[in-house]
Formats: C-alpha cells, structure tokens, sequence
C-alpha cells in the first residue's frame, strides 16, 4: 500500500484542480465558442488607456477602459513596476469616482461671507484665479530683504496632491518658482 501525506491545503488544491478538469471533460471544451463569447465582454473593443491611481503617494498602476465616452472597467497594470497589477481597495474601486452621479462636473464658488455655493464656468473660475494670484503677488511680493535679492511672496502657497504625476509636479512647482512662491509643499497619503 503507498502511503500519501497531504495537507489540507495540498489535499484542497488538488480536488479542486480534479474536479474543474472532470468539468471540461464531462461537458465538453470549445476553444471556438469560448473566443465567440469573448466579444461579448464588456472590455471588449474598449480603449486601454495606463494611468495612475489618485488615491495615495504610492503610484500604482493602472488600465482604464473606455467604450462610448466612459468608463468601463479598471484595473491594476501588470507592468507597472510599482503594483505589479495589484490594487489595494481604494484603487480596485477608483471607476466610482467617474461613475459616480455624487462627482461634480461643474465648477463651485461661494463668495466670502456667503454660506452657499454657487455652479460657474470654467472661463470664469480660471480668470478669477488667475487675476486673484496676480493681485496678491502683486501686493506682496519682496524684491530685496536686508540687502539681498530674495524675490518671494509668503502670500502664497501650493500644495501638491498624490493625484499629480512627476511631470504634473515639475511643471507645478516650476510655476510655483517662477511667482517667488515660499511655501511649496506636496501631500501624500501614505
């Protein structure tokens, strides 16, 4: 008699490797029915666009699929050498921050004092912006402190998200340089 010695987890894997093999013999494989199915998915003729996941300091990885102006699918990009294709929860569901009826599409501004918020235009929210950024320098900005050249304002600050990529932040802070902005600092969930 030969003795065999498994663990349970050896003795579960190999049921179960027996089992879905009975499954295909019994039933039957079609390799050309199985590959007609495959149209069917829903990523099927989507568009496979790489980026990388907003939630964290981290930068995992991932695949978007688009069909028809949205999203359809997410997943972890196995080539990326951060995640390897792995998602931790808050990346695995990231499709719901497009999904979402909750996102906001449009810009809101609630004026000093005001205890709502008002919907804008983009055109309206980048001049304000930009016009809001330029008085401040404007009235803040140091030239010479104690007989040297600093070129600063401590009016202004930026803050970096985890959502930027390297390129996104070099040009961010380079912006941020250019204005003698200080305080230039970078967030990161990690």
């Amino acid at each position: 008699m030969v003795e065999i010695n498994l663990n349970r987890r050896q003795f579960l894997k190999l049921s179960g490797a027996t089992a879905a093999t009975l499954a295909v013999v019994e039933l039957g494989f079609n390799e050309s029915e199985v590959h007609a199915q495959t149209k069917e998915l829903k990523i099927a003729k989507a568009t496979v666009t790489p980026t990388i996941c907003a939630f964290c300091g981290v930068g995992c990885g991932i695949l978007v699929h688009t069909k028809d102006n949205t999203v359809v699918y997410t997943e972890g990009d196995p080539d990326s050498p951060v995640n390897e294709g792995t998602l931790c929860s808050k990346g695995t569901t990231i499709r719901q921050v497009f999904t979402s009826e909750k996102r906001l599409t449009k810009p809101l501004y609630r004026a000093p004092g005001s205890k709502k918020w008002e919907e804008k235009s983009w055109d309206w929210m980048y001049e304000t912006i930009a016009k809001r950024t330029k008085e401040t320098r404007d009235k803040s900005f140091v030239e010479k402190e104690n007989g040297m050249f600093v070129n600063k304002t401590e009016a202004i600050a930026s803050l970096g998200g985890a959502a930027l990529d390297n390129e996104e932040t070099y040009l961010l802070a380079k912006m941020m340089r250019g204005l003698g902005v200080v305080y230039l600092e970078h967030q990161a969930r990690i």
